[in-house]
């Protein structure tokens, strides 16, 4: 349970930084604003046409009379919208720190160098670094799209389904957001996909504490464009922990001399 409350704690501490770091914060709505625009688009053709597709996937049902049929497609489009919700939490974030890469390694930079006087750096060129991050981003996407199509299936269980299944989603949720959030510090540190991951799955309850709040944050579009800064900021005082690395107090600036980080672009 401690290392729950620390989670949710590097959340709020996160927000707080950018709070004291306003140009921080505001550059780095700028990539969450222009994914927002296409992801808007993309719920509302998932609203419009989610009957159609469940009708398409279920000719077998076209038969049964009612209410079957209505009870059945409607429980069916409740879990398939349910699973595009969840691939869409992870999605956006991958999306939104591939788009920011360069705003949200340099608040990351920033609060690195806040916290304990130095920053990480991969020493990649910016093209390497976008490459590596979308490849292992497409990878957390294909087993969030895997466990989406397991609970998927498991929705069809009875009590179950509508129960425990959808916690179990929040937290398959958090768990892959804190993935992708604590990657911009983890990857400036040279750490891989396969070894960021075996570090989050030995301090489970840590990385939900932090990435289940943020997937209910995110549930509400605009809310997420706004608190992802601070997800990105409280990520890498999240990594510091995750690392054993020691510094400063909650974003006031640490001693000791430390490069410059990489100017905001403009």
């Amino acid at each position: 349970m401690r290392d729950l409350v620390a989670g949710m704690t590097y959340l709020a501490k996160g927000q707080r930084w950018v709070g004291r770091n306003r140009r921080q914060w505001g550059f780095g709505l700028l990539p969450g604003l222009i994914t927002l625009v296409g992801y808007a688009a993309a719920l509302v053709a998932l609203v419009v046409w989610a009957d159609d597709v469940v009708d398409w996937a279920t000719p077998f049902a076209d038969g049964w009379g009612s209410p079957w049929l209505g009870l059945f497609r409607g429980a069916l489009t409740a879990v398939f919208f349910g699973g595009c919700l969840l691939l869409s939490l992870i999605s956006f974030t991958a999306v939104t720190l591939l788009v920011g890469q360069p705003f949200y390694e340099s608040l990351s930079e920033r609060v690195d160098l806040a916290e304990g006087g130095s920053a990480p750096e991969s020493g990649l060129p910016l093209w390497r670094e976008l490459w590596n991050s979308a490849r292992e981003s497409l990878v957390v996407l294909v087993r969030v799209a895997l466990w989406g199509v397991l609970l998927f299936a498991l929705g069809f269980v009875p009590v179950i389904g509508q129960t425990v299944i959808p916690v179990i989603g929040f937290c398959v949720s958090g768990f892959f957001l804190a993935e992708e959030l604590t990657a911009v510090a983890l990857q400036r540190r040279g750490v891989p996909l396969k070894e960021r991951l075996r570090m989050l799955r030995s301090r489970k309850l840590l990385a939900l504490g932090f990435g289940v709040p943020v997937a209910l944050l995110f549930l509400v579009p605009f809310v997420a464009v706004f608190v992802m800064p601070g997800a990105v900021a409280g990520a890498t005082l999240l990594v510091r922990d995750l690392m054993g690395e020691t510094g400063g107090d909650d974003g006031e600036g640490g001693g000791g001399k430390s490069p410059r980080p990489r100017p905001l672009p403009l």
